[in-house]
């Protein structure tokens, strides 16, 4: 997001990690605590363990109205064999849970979990046609707000559809990387399958 021109917050539990991120960031980015960060931002991105989000959710509800939330979350665990396993009903995903979990005012938008983390480093900025992150959202205004940090990213934003969609996006969905997907894909091949 900073390649791409966007100015950040960044909190962490510790005061240590956020502020050696913002130095390194060019006065882009400033390090704040995780409750104001919250305060300040109007589009949060929960980059942390879907629990983790719940437990923030609650713990801040009352900042949260009028804020859009990004869940990049997927609710998984080591299944003890060496993969992932789902921790919610194979038939939820964790972006409907969180959203249902919001105060009034408050819009939700399932966006940047779509790749694994060494995807999302080296996928970016790919030219001429870019790879894609696809998100889902229920309001107009907070997916457009949401496309436009995806493009900053340095990917591809395609909307899904509604958040009764984020589960095609979420691990083991069909437009997951470690889904029925398996891989990057372009615009161009995100438009046959959307």
């Amino acid at each position: 997001m900073i390649a791409g021109g966007q100015e950040l917050i960044v909190a962490d539990h510790g005061a240590d990690k956020a502020q050696a991120f913002a130095k390194d960031s060019s006065g882009k980015a400033r390090a704040a605590t995780v409750a104001a960060a919250i305060e300040e931002a109007d589009i949060i991105v929960f980059a942390v363990y879907f629990d983790a989000i719940k437990s923030l959710l609650a713990e801040h509800r009352n900042k949260l109205s009028g804020k859009i939330i990004v869940d990049p979350s997927n609710a998984i665990a080591p299944n003890g064999s060496g993969g992932f396993k789902k921790t919610i009903p194979e038939d939820q995903s964790s972006g409907q849970i969180l959203a249902g979990l919001l105060p009034s005012g408050a819009r939700l938008v399932k966006a940047f979990g779509s790749l694994a983390a060494p995807s999302l480093k080296t996928g970016a900025r790919r030219s001429p046609d870019p790879n894609v992150l696809f998100y889902a959202n229920d309001d107009d205004d907070a997916g457009s707000q949401v496309a436009k940090l995806i493009t900053a990213s340095g990917f591809a934003p395609v909307r899904v559809g509604g958040l009764n969609a984020a589960i095609r996006i979420e691990v083991f969905g069909d437009l997951h990387e470690m889904g029925k997907l398996g891989k990057l894909v372009t615009a161009k091949e995100a438009a046959k399958l959307v």
